[in-house]
C-alpha cells in the first residue's frame, strides 16, 4: 500500500489553486486551475496535495453538499528556512496566523489558513542540540 496524497475538498477550487499554486509555489501536475481535480507537489519528496471540487463530490456522496465549517484539516509542509519561506509567502499574500516559532525543542512552525480554512503548518526541523 502507498499514500498517494491526501486531498482537500473546496468550495472555490480557483481561489485555493492560485493559494498551493502562487502563494505556497507548490507545483501543479496540469495546471488545470478551474478544477475540478488538481494534484500540487513540492520540489522535494513525493507526498502530493490535491484539491477537489466539493461540489463534484456532492454529486456521489451528498452529505458533502453542506458547507464546510470549523478547522477540517492539517496540511504539514517541510522547509528548510522558515523565516525566509514566510518572507517569501507574506509577500505573495499568504496571511501567517501563528509564528515563526518555536514549537518543540526540535522544530520551528508558523501557521496559516488556505482560503477554505484549512489550516497549514510549516516546519522546519532544528538539529537536536547537546
Amino acid at each position: 500500500m502507498e499514500l498517494a496524497q491526501v486531498r482537500l475538498l473546496v468550495s472555490d477550487f480557483a481561489a485555493a489553486y492560485r493559494f498551493y499554486a502562487e502563494v505556497l509555489g507548490l507545483k501543479p501536475q496540469s495546471g488545470a486551475s478551474e478544477g475540478p481535480y488538481e494534484k500540487f507537489s513540492p520540489h522535494a519528496g513525493s507526498a502530493g496535495i490535491a484539491l477537489q471540487d466539493r461540489a463534484m463530490m456532492a454529486a456521489i456522496l451528498g452529505e458533502l453538499g453542506d458547507t464546510a465549517t470549523g478547522h477540517r484539516s492539517l496540511v504539514v509542509l517541510r522547509v528548510d528556512d522558515l523565516d525566509g519561506y514566510c518572507e517569501q509567502i507574506v509577500a505573495r499574500g499568504a496571511v501567517l496566523v501563528h509564528g515563526p516559532a518555536p514549537m518543540t525543542e526540535r522544530m520551528r512552525a508558523a501557521h496559516l489558513k488556505d482560503p477554505e480554512g484549512n489550516l497549514v503548518e510549516l516546519q522546519e526541523w532544528l538539529l537536536l542540540r547537546t
